[in-house]
């Protein structure tokens, strides 16, 4: 028997969770409702009240309700249901949340949601699924359904949607969890589709040698969420083959992963390797979406969504400094490994963004850059030859036995 949070706004959806705290508790689990409701009465006895929740943000309620601001009460709630809700995970309260919600109830339950660790079980119920929600989930393991209807009282639809969610959350926290006593040292390495044949090699190689490897698609979410890892400590290694989302968060395209992508290993002490892997593109949607400024430059055309423009030799010599400093600041061993016969699949002679200027403006860069004590190794080919990425693999196998006790 589990515990989960039924968390929303009971003053404008409290009869709808109280449909889904009934459902729940009838397949034998316990409720915890959190009223996170602000301007009218409950429409559903909570256990935790809206006044728990504003004073955990350490905000007077009655304050806030007296002026009728929306607003103002939303960003209340978003900033204490958080804290309320990891509070009753640490103290294993909880084993998983289900909400309920239009705007105001999705952005207050999602960012409460992203408090809690990655495996607990977040389910969300929402008339914002089939936009963004990208805002929302941030780089949490937070399951989106739409309501299809607005979630405003109880019919036919809704009846069976708000069931199937019930059902589902019950689901979640009902499943077995592999025994993970005998796991096997984890490993971390970033990747896309221009270096998907380098990781796959190295991933298997390092399987072979006694690791579980995580792959994270370098997308911006995926670079983050790897660097969450990373920093929960669970991490025995980084191979940052595709740290390609600093060309997105330099130039200005779509994939960036914020000024923080490549510090996490840096400031863990967790021994990495750092590869160009596909710092000759800026990522952007359909052509229409480039902007006006780069129309002159070089593009490749990936699919009818995704257009690469290529970075320019000043471009790769910023991104080579970037990436210096970030060697620099490691508290832990780390090296560089650059392919000089190409950074990506279209970056080889003859593919469409050779560049054999660039390449070298950003090799000369990153290497003249960085702190004596890091190895800077030159690789003859291409970064996807099987010869790359045994090299990486070497490389990082040395740097973790560099620090084993």
């Amino acid at each position: 028997m589990a515990t989960i949070a039924i968390l929303g706004t009971f003053d404008t959806k409290g009869d709808e969770h109280a449909y889904v705290d009934e459902l729940i508790r009838g397949r034998g689990h316990q409720t915890v409702r959190i009223d996170v409701g602000t301007l009218d009465p409950a429409r559903l006895t909570p256990d935790i009240s809206r006044e728990e929740v504003a004073q955990a943000a350490g905000v007077d309620l009655a304050s806030v309700v007296a002026r009728r601001d929306r607003g103002e009460a939303v960003a209340l709630m978003a900033r204490g249901a958080p804290i309320l809700l990891a509070r009753l995970h640490a103290e294993a309260r909880i084993h998983g949340v289900l909400s309920l919600g239009g705007g105001g109830g999705t952005a207050i339950c999602t960012a409460a949601m992203r408090a809690l660790p990655l495996g607990i079980p977040k389910f969300m119920v929402s008339t914002l699924t089939s936009g963004n929600i990208a805002p929302y989930v941030g780089i949490k393991d937070i399951t989106f359904m739409p309501s299809i209807v607005d979630v405003a009282g109880l019919n036919r639809l809704s009846r069976l949607l708000l069931a199937q969610a019930a059902g589902a959350i019950c689901g979640m926290v009902e499943a077995k969890v592999p025994n993970l006593q005998d796991a096997k040292p984890m490993i971390v390495a970033s990747q896309f589709g221009n270096t998907t044949p380098c990781v796959s090699r190295a991933r298997t190689v390092l399987e072979a040698a006694g690791y579980e490897v995580l792959v994270f698609a370098a997308t911006g979410t995926g670079g983050r969420t790897m660097e969450s890892i990373i920093e929960s400590g669970l991490v025995a290694g980084v191979l940052d083959i595709t740290t390609t989302e600093w060309a997105d968060e330099l130039v200005g395209g779509v994939l960036n992963a914020g000024p923080t992508r490549c510090d996490a290993a840096g400031e863990k002490g967790v021994p990495a390797i750092l590869t160009p892997g596909c710092l000759d593109m800026v990522n952007f949607g359909e052509p229409a979406s480039v902007p006006e400024s780069f129309r002159d430059r070089r593009f490749y055309h990936h699919n009818p969504q995704v257009t690469l423009m290529r970075t320019t030799p000043e471009e790769n010599a910023r991104l080579g400094g970037i990436l210096a400093g970030k060697c620099n600041r490691s508290k832990g061993p780390v090296a560089v490994v650059f392919p000089l016969g190409g950074i990506s699949v279209i970056s080889a002679a003859g593919q469409p963004f050779y560049d054999p200027v660039a390449d070298a403006a950003l090799r000369d860069s990153w290497r003249s850059q960085l702190r004596p004590g890091i190895p800077f190794i030159e690789y003859p080919g291409n970064i996807n030859e099987p010869g790359f990425a045994d090299l990486c693999v070497a490389q990082l196998l040395e740097l973790i036995q560099s620090v084993k006790p």
